[in-house]
């Protein structure tokens, strides 16, 4: 994949200004008011902004190895934390971060749970959030993208000048200069106390008991009293179960798969991450029906499992043949099947699945979500939603077009050339080895 210089441009600033957002976001939960975070006085954080061009140009072209993208984006968070630290308190005399008290740290510029942070959050940006971005790029005009980053990156030049010279004590910069930088640090002070007022917002929205509570450095907007994290069944937890359904159901059909056939082949339904759909949607939906009879006699939890795991499984079968003309399982070889999509042995597992998950499995998980923070809790919750949404736009999109490939159609527009370059055929068959076209 090529990327022009221009582009690797709009990813930096793209990229280090949402970094800096993160870090305002991620201080206001912290300290439970704004902190001006960040080297420069532009809203950036350059250390995001390279490490993110950095990460790009190294794992583009690795599309059909995820697990060596992810690796790389390891041992480059190592790198690029360790250096930039070490660097920053060389320029500005003291530390920007400071992993000292942390396990395995190596002079405190990085640890191991920042690195595995750090490089698991390059990774989901560059699989989910990147391609949005090239996108996005190819949609404004050449001319104006043109004028865009010659500013930014004048008014990046200036910033970086004044910022060295007032940390290193160098006089003779011109008053110009320090009007610029002036202009910068206003613009990232609104911005900065813009976001913290929307965090602070939507806190005190879901959580009005905490609006009242004295801030503090050590529990940041303090703690949600008297509330215990998705209590009951709610729509956070069937968020979870759905991911730990999803997960499980995956692990499932590997193991099933290698045990019956002596073949490791992917069962997921994303091209990134272990989750099975099917599975995590049948496990919500099984937990939001069952669970009002989940004392009843086991015999009526299997009967109500056996039809309702089978109308699923069917009704699955049908939407992904229709909107992906694709045929991601087919039963057709075995006895008593309905049209390949579902059969007798399967509605069986259902029935018996049900009582086991009703029964053991989802009081064990539900007290176990319920132990949750609550604030944390519902953060990672939306976090968990809005990767998944990506994740499932990413691969649909990706099918769609690897259909149209078999079909042998052209590209017609920048996103199915940019499918043609990031989702190659074998990176589609590897993830979907069973995968038949209609």
């Amino acid at each position: 994949m090529y990327f022009s210089l221009n582009q690797y441009v709009f990813f930096f600033f793209t990229y280090a200004f949402l970094g800096w957002i993160a870090d305002v976001v991620i201080a206001a939960f912290k300290h439970g008011k704004f902190v001006n975070k960040g080297f420069l006085n532009a809203p950036l954080s350059i250390h995001y902004g390279f490490g993110m061009v950095i990460i790009i140009q190294d794992i583009k072209d690795l599309t059909s190895h995820p697990m060596f993208q992810y690796i790389t984006c390891l041992f480059l968070a190592f790198f690029m934390e360790y250096t930039s630290g070490a660097l920053l308190k060389w320029i500005a005399g003291k530390r920007f971060w400071d992993y000292s008290n942390h396990k395995f740290n190596l002079s405190g510029h990085t640890c191991l749970l920042s690195i595995v942070a750090t490089g698991s959050a390059a990774a989901i940006t560059f699989w989910l959030f990147h391609p949005f971005l090239c996108v996005l790029y190819s949609l404004i005009p050449k001319n104006i993208m043109q004028v865009i980053l010659i500013v930014l990156l004048l008014l990046f030049a200036i910033d970086v000048l004044v910022t060295i010279a007032t940390v290193r004590k160098w006089h003779r910069v011109h008053v110009v200069y320090k009007n610029v930088a002036k202009g910068l640090t206003d613009a990232k002070k609104s911005i900065g106390k813009k976001t913290f007022d929307m965090v602070s917002k939507r806190i005190y929205k879901a959580f009005p008991e905490m609006e009242h509570q004295e801030k503090s450095e050590k529990v940041g907007f303090g703690k949600a009293k008297d509330r215990v994290f998705a209590n009951g069944l709610c729509f956070d937890k069937l968020v979870w179960v759905f991911f730990v359904s999803a997960f499980l159901g995956d692990l499932i059909e590997t193991i099933f798969m290698l045990i019956t056939t002596k073949t490791l082949m992917s069962r997921s339904s994303l091209i990134y991450g272990t989750f099975s759909i099917v599975w995590g949607l049948g496990g919500a939906l099984a937990s939001a029906l069952l669970y009002p009879i989940r004392k009843k006699n086991p015999v009526l939890i299997f009967g109500a499992g056996f039809v309702l795991g089978g109308v699923y499984e069917y009704t699955c079968s049908v939407f992904t043949e229709v909107v992906f003309g694709t045929v991601f399982w087919d039963y057709s070889h075995m006895k008593y099947n309905i049209n390949g999509r579902v059969n007798l042995l399967f509605c069986v597992f259902w029935g018996a699945a049900s009582i086991l998950w009703i029964k053991l499995i989802y009081p064990i998980m539900s007290n176990s979500v319920e132990k949750f923070p609550v604030v944390a809790g519902k953060v990672v919750t939306w976090a968990f939603i809005v990767c998944m949404v990506l994740d499932m736009l990413v691969s649909g999109v990706a099918i769609g077009r690897y259909t149209s490939r078999k079909n042998e159609k052209e590209a017609a527009n920048y996103v199915e050339q940019l499918c043609d370059e990031l989702y190659k055929d074998d990176l589609i068959e590897k993830v979907y080895p069973n995968m038949k076209f209609k």
